[in-house]
């Protein structure tokens, strides 16, 4: 029985930093909300119409470190895949985890990934994790 990863991101409070790069290998590192874990195993994260974004338009391939709140050095690392995107205001707002976030009136997509390898945040350990 591994991880559960929806739980852990439910309940762990932290920092969390995503890693995309164009295609051609050009670098952007950004703080990020924690992802959402969905019932399909897939992760959600908003991000605007910005440099990650386009990043994962023409490379899927990302990574996403998080850093528990706390003393030491404890968290994840997730290695990630886009699988799909949408913009439907709807939708963004419905994944919000506080509607009323300054940047609820921005221009953002849901982007879903699926999560390729997990890591502890330090060292090569690999988490195994349940997704869904």
């Amino acid at each position: 029985m591994g991880l559960n990863l929806r739980d852990y991101f439910e309940n762990t409070q932290g920092t969390g930093i995503m890693a995309s790069a164009d295609s051609q290998g050009k670098v952007n590192l950004a703080i990020y909300a924690r992802p959402r874990v969905l019932e399909d195993g897939r992760v959600a994260l908003i991000l605007a119409n910005r440099l990650t974004l386009n990043n994962l338009r023409s490379n899927p391939h990302a990574a996403y470190l998080f850093i528990e709140k706390g003393p030491g050095y404890r968290g994840l690392r997730l290695y990630l895949k886009k699988v799909g995107e949408e913009s439907d205001k709807e939708r963004v707002k419905a994944m919000l985890r506080d509607p009323m976030h300054k940047r609820a009136g921005e221009d953002l997509t849901v982007v879903y990934f699926e999560v390729e390898k997990v890591l502890s945040l330090v060292g090569p350990e690999e988490i195994e994790v349940e997704l869904g």
